[in-house]
């Protein structure tokens, strides 16, 4: 398929897999992935809003299965790639919110997010590329850091040095798996509105939007939408000479060479 076409993000006849497509990010990109013609295999714990997200796909007529499982599992994750059948786009999106300043941060802390944001995002890319490699599937791997690789934040240790992780296991993955054809990349959102930055109040939830919202040369948050269609891009042919990336749809708040 031609790259100087629209019909370079066109997903028929593809089948994705989504981590963490509950809510969020994961629930906007499975539904855009499904949009552009891809059947999507929808995988979280929270089976209720996993089946919210089906209906969203199949009331928009698109194809929706869905898998409740914990990322942190690999044997639960291997079983859902496999009944998937053969997987042209993984796009590993799950994760959790943690913040402790650095001195008051736990083990069990650390343990629970690295399980989570790293951990999880490894076991899928694993499934997702012996899948790949044993059908000949020239396929894409997705996976989700953040703004936070960029920049450091208070409170945001756990969680920053997971992202970190996440950003050398695209890079060095990348590179293993090139050689047959398929590519991971990874995207890292700036602050989005989802149900994991909502804050107690909405007071709170407003100034921290306020702020937010002044750092960006565009001068608003972002929304799940704005990150889905990053992911939709690196999962079409649309980035087919594109692996080993971080694309940063941030706003401008971050602007790294």
């Amino acid at each position: 398929m031609s790259v100087n076409s629209v019909n370079a993000y066109d997903l028929t006849g593809r089948t994705a897999f989504v981590t963490g497509a509950a809510s969020g990010i994961g629930r906007a990109s499975a539904v855009l992935l499904a949009a552009a013609g891809a059947a999507v295999h929808c995988a979280d714990r929270d089976i209720s809003g996993l089946d919210e997200t089906a209906a969203l796909i199949k009331d928009g007529g698109g194809t929706a299965h869905t898998h409740p499982l914990d990322v942190t599992d690999q044997s639960q994750l291997a079983r859902a790639v496999a009944a998937a059948g053969q997987l042209d786009v993984m796009a590993a999106i799950a994760g959790i919110m943690h913040r402790s300043p650095v001195l008051e941060t736990r083990d069990e802390d650390l343990d629970r997010v690295l399980s989570v944001n790293f951990k999880g995002v490894l076991y899928a890319c694993q499934e997702a590329a012996r899948s790949m490699i044993a059908t000949g599937t020239r396929g894409s791997i997705v996976t989700m850091a953040s703004g936070a690789v960029d920049t450091g934040g208070p409170g945001l240790l756990c969680y920053g040095a997971a992202k970190a992780a996440v950003v050398q296991l695209t890079k060095t993955l990348a590179t293993e798996v090139g050689p047959h054809g398929i590519r991971v990349n990874a995207v890292a959102p700036g602050w989005i509105r989802t149900p994991m930055t909502d804050r107690d109040d909405a007071g709170s939830q407003a100034r921290t939007e306020g702020l937010m919202a002044r750092m960006s040369p565009l001068g608003r948050v972002g929304e799940p939408e704005d990150i889905a269609h990053a992911v939709l891009y690196l999962a079409s042919d649309a980035s087919s000479f594109t692996t080993g990336q971080i694309l940063r749809p941030n706003g401008g708040v971050a602007m790294p060479w």
